[in-house]
């Protein structure tokens, strides 16, 4: 900027923003071109207090129990079907990745063929063929992904957070994404800030869009911004899905 703007916006007391301050107020990302190890340390300090995090895990365990218990017949009746079609298993269990690297397994409703990632992990696409008919439906109304209030249960997951990804996934975003690892610095979650704010990442490019709206959460989260997201998942759960 040059010394005569820069009087000008002096005098007007003109309020001015940095490209990764605009970033966050406008796009609420944070860039990773942008990120420096200052920025990732300042990102980690933000640490819970004792107060939100009783209030959120108890927020969890109500509201996580209230789900189940008022989905039960959605349930009967999706694994009921998931029989007729492929006399499969109901349930199937994934390996994802935690807080500070820890596995878990997360569980879900069977919506896939059988032997349906035989070569292996791959990329959720726009016509899957991986996925059944019935398994199309489940993961239109997300009825699929009811068995993970188990996992918050656990305290595997919370309701809010980045959402956990597979383990052959991430050690190829750790080595293609900067600052991938401050993710994983907090619990990862059932519903998050990316998953309201962006589609499902199908590539490395799509992930780190996903990774820019993480990290605005991991910096920023509280309470009320916990509720916000709560809220709008609920409602594009029954407008028109994710």
């Amino acid at each position: 900027i040059e010394s005569s703007e820069l009087a000008h916006l002096i005098a007007n007391q003109s309020h001015v923003l940095d490209l990764r301050q605009a970033f966050q107020n406008i796009l609420h990302r944070v860039p990773v071109v942008l990120m420096n190890d200052t920025l990732a340390l300042r990102i980690v300090e933000n640490r819970d207090t004792d107060l939100y995090e009783f209030l959120v895990r108890g927020i969890e365990i109500i509201l996580a129990l209230c789900i189940l218990v008022l989905t039960s017949p959605l349930l009967l009746l999706a694994a009921i079907a998931i029989r007729i079609e492929d006399s499969r298993s109901i349930f199937y269990k994934q390996e994802r990745v935690g807080r500070h690297g820890k596995r878990f397994s997360i569980i879900k409703l069977q919506s896939m063929y059988t032997n349906a990632e035989k070569n292996g992990a791959q990329w959720a696409t726009h016509n899957d063929s991986r996925i059944t008919p019935v398994g199309k439906i489940l993961r239109i109304t997300h009825i699929d992904e009811i068995p993970q209030m188990w996992n918050v249960l656990k305290g595997d997951i919370a309701l809010v957070g980045p959402r956990p990804e597979r383990p052959e996934f991430v050690e190829k975003l750790d080595k293609e994404i900067p600052y991938y690892f401050l993710r994983h610095t907090i619990k990862p979650g059932f519903t998050g800030w990316a998953q309201i704010k962006f589609r499902y990442a199908r590539s490395v490019m799509d992930s780190q869009e996903k990774f820019e709206y993480d990290l605005y959460y991991v910096k920023n989260r509280n309470f009320f911004l916990d509720i916000g997201i709560i809220l709008k998942t609920i409602q594009i759960v029954f407008t028109h899905g994710v």
